[in-house]
């Protein structure tokens, strides 16, 4: 379980700053969720973590901000399986993608100009249209 969290390469999250707990499901499933503490809830401060540089902490709060708790925490649960282990690698892998979305650079909008056919053919259609509303008057005198 304590094993650090590799989310690309060069790109560490250490052991320590990853939180774990197992809790017991909810929901049906008989004695045994009554028994077993299989649901394991992971905690992870980014704003806090060694692994990020600043750029990286400034990204990661403006994208997680819905995310965080009042503690600066992203907070996963993951309750799907039955065996805890299962459940703390679906946290950690939802963790790593989570954290992997929120640093990626966002790609740059390139300006284009709508081409000369597109633009004929959305007139051509604004005229059939207009033409279509055109003929649905009633007429007088006739």
């Amino acid at each position: 379980m304590g094993e650090d969290l590799e989310l690309r390469t060069g790109l560490v999250i250490p052991a320590g700053e990853l939180h774990v707990e197992a809790v017991r499901s909810g929901g049906p499933g008989g004695q045994n969720v009554n028994k077993v503490a299989s649901k394991v809830v992971l905690r992870f401060a980014p704003l806090a973590s060694r692994a990020f540089d600043a750029v990286q902490r400034a990204r990661l709060a403006e994208r997680l901000t819905g995310r965080l708790s009042a503690a600066g925490e992203v907070v996963v649960h993951a309750s799907s399986h039955r065996e805890r282990l299962r459940n703390l690698e679906d946290a950690r892998a939802r963790l790593a993608q989570l954290l992997l979305a929120a640093l990626a650079r966002p790609r740059r909008r390139v300006a284009t100009k709508p081409t000369r056919g597109s633009q004929r053919r959305r007139l051509e259609g604004k005229r059939r249209r207009s033409d279509v509303k055109r003929g649905r008057g009633g007429r007088d005198g006739d």
